[in-house]
């Protein structure tokens, strides 16, 4: 659908058919993202630095559901054989994967779900500065020829994996200075039952995005809970 076919907000484009690898698709958040867009139908790679975890990680999600299209590989080989790469490594590891995939993921729309925080026994979880102003801000510094968005911040990697949770019933904050790119990943957001992509503002804006999920953080902690976030009105 081009833009000038589109009505409103609300028309985005037909996602069902991308192929998405997931550098860091070894840990839970990759991991769990991995099981819900492949249970949605998609291709999924899952990328490591070593194609054998990545692979067990695959292996692991296919043993719970045989029927998954998941494989793994080493994160140049997910990223280069994917239509849309989500980012889910570390904050630590964050530049140096980027950098080690910056020429398969030229062209390539990359979402980076990274949030860089710490943690302080007594105090919780809190944001750490990043120079850039936040990670996805560093992942378009790293990536000039890539479209980088913003997304799945806020998104529980325990529900992602619970085989008991049908639909994850939040919404996904989309940002990035790409309209197009914007529009698909909210598209690809709503391909997991119960999730809803909503634009959330341009690639500036992402470090109060990346924050807040020390707060979240904090909400879980207090009552015992997964909470995701709704957005009223739209």
């Amino acid at each position: 659908m081009s833009e000038q076919q589109r009505k409103n907000p609300h028309d985005l484009p037909d996602a069902s058919g991308l192929t998405i690898g997931i550098l860091g698709g070894t840990g839970d958040q990759g991991k769990g993202l991995a099981r819900r867009f492949a249970l949605a139908g998609h291709r999924v790679t899952i990328g490591s630095r070593k194609a054998d975890r990545a692979q067990e990680a695959a292996d692991d999600l296919k043993a719970g559901d045989p029927g998954l299209e998941v494989s793994g590989a080493e994160n140049p080989a997910a990223a280069g054989g994917s239509d849309i790469v989500i980012v889910a490594v570390p904050w630590e590891g964050h530049r140096a994967t980027l950098e080690s995939v910056r020429d398969e993921l030229a062209g390539k729309i990359v979402v980076d779900c990274v949030n860089p925080l710490g943690f302080e026994k007594g105090k919780g979880a809190f944001a750490l500065p990043v120079e850039e102003g936040s990670a996805a801000e560093q992942a378009a510094a790293v990536l000039p020829d890539s479209r980088v968005v913003a997304a799945f911040h806020h998104v529980s990697a325990k529900l992602l994996l619970d085989p008991a949770v049908g639909e994850m019933e939040l919404d996904v904050l989309v940002l990035g200075n790409d309209r197009e790119a914007t529009d698909l990943v909210q598209a690809l957001a709503g391909r997991i039952p119960g999730m809803r992509g909503v634009y959330g503002g341009r690639l500036h804006n992402a470090g109060q995005i990346e924050a807040f999920t020390a707060n979240l953080i904090s909400m879980n902690r207090r009552y015992k809970a997964h909470a995701g976030i709704r957005i009223t009105d739209v």
